[in-house]
């Protein structure tokens, strides 16, 4: 008689599927491993606004999400209505036959909350750390109050419902098993990073220059806590320097139309064009390929310099010369790929690209170096077996 697939819950709340870029090649890596794969997430706009359906083999349940616009107040009701809907959601795609595996992608640190039940019966529960929830809330809203106890107390209630925790990279494991007390056997290291079968180095369009001789460019989610407004001023300082560039932004987030009046207010509104999110991936890889210097240009804090951007490794694939402010784990990803900036330093990270601008001999060596990176240890392939070895720790003794 032939085994049945192991059944795994995948719940997300930050983002719909497919579109969050870590938690779909998860899931298509565990398709192809053999399990059933299902997924509970929110709608996604324009697209993933199905409350139901299959792609690429991975069943997707959606519910209707009201994101927060405002204070720690409302992502908190964010947060509360989003865990009702996704246990019933959950509970419903479990039906009769249950899961064996329940992974919960944060923020927020609440989610596994929906698979109590689920533990209960014999599931096994895995916490994949996107992000340091307490140092995101510290970084919007200050690292006091109420709220940002609350922030602490469910991290350290997460971790401990946990079997398995995967973290981004060795920052995010050595927290886990300092704060959560996690056994250095039950944190897995799964890279945020890109598959270089399928981003590759291409030719890019030079029209996209408006008629400059350089193009930069940013791609990525436009949130408080990255660094647009940096950028931005950035770009101020370096028409200061030279004249010679266009950038284009592609991404949307809590921030964009702040950002849109910083550029008009420091003069460089028609200098940058701001595309909003592209839904077709392969139209933001030839944006970034057409570029002379990717951006990457969150500013150092608690967050940030223990978090591993996607950006910058995407834009390594792509053999894009990265500039960044000097991150502990910003190097740990790049190494010689990216000239780094003096932390939130606008005129440092001007001079970094202007330097970079006028050197493309050095630019050329910096793209190849990245590329050598994501190929020889930092691609999507390497992390799939560390993924894989999180879930077998999870099932070990599950008679799956």
């Amino acid at each position: 008689m032939q085994a049945r697939k192991p059944r795994v819950l995948i719940l997300v709340e930050n983002l719909s599927v497919p579109r969050d870029k870590r938690v779909w090649p998860e899931c298509l890596t565990l398709r192809d491993a053999g399990f059933e794969v299902v997924v509970v997430c929110p709608q996604g706009e324009p697209n993933d606004t199905a409350r139901f359906e299959r792609v690429e083999g991975v069943e997707i349940h959606r519910y209707p999400a009201r994101f927060a616009e405002g204070g720690a107040l409302d992502y908190l009701r964010e947060y509360a209505t989003s865990l009702w809907r996704m246990s019933r959601l959950a509970w419903r795609a479990a039906g009769r036959r249950g899961f064996d595996v329940v992974h919960a992608a944060n923020p927020p640190d609440l989610l596994l909350l929906a698979a109590l039940p689920m533990k209960l019966r014999g599931a096994r529960l895995i916490f994949d750390q996107h992000d340091l929830v307490p140092e995101l809330y510290e970084c919007r809203f200050g690292g006091s109050g109420l709220l940002y106890r609350v922030a602490r107390a469910a991290e350290r209630l997460t971790y401990r419902l946990a079997d398995v925790v995967i973290a981004p990279n060795e920052s995010y494991r050595r927290l886990a098993m300092q704060r959560g007390a996690k056994r250095p056997e039950d944190v897995f290291v799964v890279r945020n990073a890109p598959d270089v079968a399928r981003v590759r180095p291409q030719e890019g369009e030079p029209a996209l220059r408006r008629g400059h001789r350089h193009l930069l460019a940013y791609a990525g989610v436009m949130g408080q806590q990255d660094g647009l407004d940096l950028a931005v001023n950035a770009l101020a300082e370096l028409r200061g320097l030279r004249e010679d560039w266009h950038a284009v932004f592609v991404g949307d987030g809590d921030v964009l139309e702040e950002v849109r009046e910083l550029a008009q207010r420091v003069g460089v509104a028609e200098r940058i064009e701001f595309t909003g999110f592209l839904h077709d991936p392969e139209r933001v890889r030839h944006i970034v390929a057409s570029a002379d210097v990717c951006l990457a240009p969150e500013p150092k804090n608690p967050l940030n310099d223990a978090s591993t951007m996607i950006k910058i490794g995407e834009y390594m694939a792509m053999e894009r010369p990265v500039v960044a402010f000097d991150l502990t784990e910003s190097r740990v990803t790049a190494g010689d790929a990216a000239v780094y900036a003096e932390p939130n330093d606008p005129a440092s990270f001007a001079r970094c690209i202007a330097g970079l601008l006028d050197d493309p001999a050095r630019r050329a060596a910096m793209g190849a170096a990245g590329r050598r990176r994501i190929e020889n240890g930092l691609g999507w392939e390497h992390s799939q077996r560390h993924l894989l070895d999180a879930y077998a720790r999870a099932l070990e003794g599950a008679g799956v």
